[in-house]
């Protein structure tokens, strides 16, 4: 599964092999968001296991939260729990497709303001129509049954919950004056100090992106974003490995990168059909390469099987033969092969010829990986 963006548009107006490297990526821009970074600083607040190393500002934060404005981020937290709203990238939805985040909050709030109630609703319940997310559908403020749906839904996550979703659907225009002002209530009350740590970072990042746009182009640039970005130029394709399928393209409009300092693990694809493509993607740290969504499901399947498992056991405690490990599960050296293919594919251990015997061995930090893997897998 993957989310892919058709970026042949981008190179339309020089041809795809004409012009500078510069001139063919013009419309590609890195830009840094407050109000994306808001949405990511909200969504650690009420999912702190989604960031560990952030742990110790969101007690920080939380335990000098005004009780009144903590209430009033329980009434709507659906906008970044358990997914994240397009509201928090509201020049995706500009109509031209040309739009960049804007400089401060203030600018991207009054962006939220060009956006029509049919686009703010949709977005603000994006988890209600998912399937529908990159196709061209009415919203709920235009179909019955979606709208059903929605409150249904929202019914489920609570009361209050509930009930903001009624007074979104009933009258837009109030909600998004309320969205407006608890924005501008949480800048003053936590972020606008959090925004000045790790603006210049954010900034700094943004210059090396495009720096390396310029000089190595779009391969290169949007490769070193994340191990989970391909791209292929001559087909005019990005692939993003996610746990979701979507498409996108960028046509006549552009392509935004945005960097986040607080959204590690997540890699977010913006494909909403008829709005602006953008990824966003964390900046800060050195990890280890994280396996392919394909890469984790070969190496889970493969720790499935009960004889698998127990070969593992042997492995982890040192190298053995083929030989030894037939004897001591009283297998044949046939079968003992096969499951031991399936664990070196899976990238689970290691050989090492001694002489004419060939050893295998567990590989203990990748099989240690596994669990972070896994949750930084389904995260993206």
């Amino acid at each position: 599964m993957s989310v892919t963006i058709d970026i042949t548009g981008l190179a339309a107006d020089t041809g795809a092999a004409g012009g500078s490297t510069a001139e063919r990526w013009r419309r590609v821009s890195v830009v840094p968001s407050p109000l994306a970074e808001l949405g990511m600083a909200l969504h650690a607040l009420s999912e702190p296991g989604h960031h560990p190393e952030l742990q110790g500002w969101a007690t920080a934060v939380s335990s000098r939260l005004d009780p009144c404005l903590a209430d009033r981020l329980c009434e709507a937290d659906f906008l970044w729990r358990t997914t994240f709203s397009d509201v928090f990238a509201p020049f995706a939805g500009i109509p031209g497709g040309r739009e960049i985040p804007g400089a401060t909050l203030a600018a991207e709030l009054d962006q939220l303001d060009k956006l029509t109630d049919g686009q703010f609703v949709a977005a603000a319940l994006e988890f209600t129509c998912h399937p529908r997310y990159h196709l061209r559908a009415d919203g709920p403020l235009e179909d019955p049954e979606l709208r059903r749906r929605s409150l249904e839904l929202a019914a489920a996550r609570g009361a209050v919950q509930e009930r903001f979703t009624r007074r979104l659907l009933e009258d837009p225009p109030a909600v998004r004056a309320w969205f407006r002002q608890l924005m501008l209530d949480c800048d003053e009350a936590f972020f606008a100090d959090t925004w000045a740590r790790i603006q210049p970072q954010l900034a700094a990042d943004a210059r090396h992106r495009t720096e390396l746009l310029r000089r190595k182009g779009l391969g290169e640039a949007l490769t070193s974003l994340s191990a989970a970005v391909s791209v292929d130029e001559e087909a005019g394709l990005v692939t993003v490995d996610k746990l979701l399928a979507g498409r996108t393209a960028t046509g006549d409009g552009g392509l935004v990168l945005v960097p986040t300092s607080l959204g590690r693990p997540h890699l977010l694809v913006l494909h909403r059909y008829g709005w602006q493509p953008s990824i966003t993607y964390p900046v800060h740290g050195v990890r280890p390469q994280a396996p392919s969504v394909e890469q984790l499901t070969r190496r889970l399947e493969a720790l499935a099987h009960p004889v698998r498992i127990r070969l593992c056991r042997h492995l982890a405690r040192g190298p053995h033969t083929t030989g030894e490990l037939a004897d001591a599960h009283g297998m044949s050296a046939p079968e003992i092969s096969r499951h031991l293919a399936v664990l070196k594919k899976a990238g689970l251990i290691t050989d090492c010829r001694q002489g004419r015997y060939v050893q295998h061995q567990l590989d203990l930090s990748a099989v240690a990986r596994l669990g972070s893997d896994f949750i930084e897998g389904v995260l993206r």
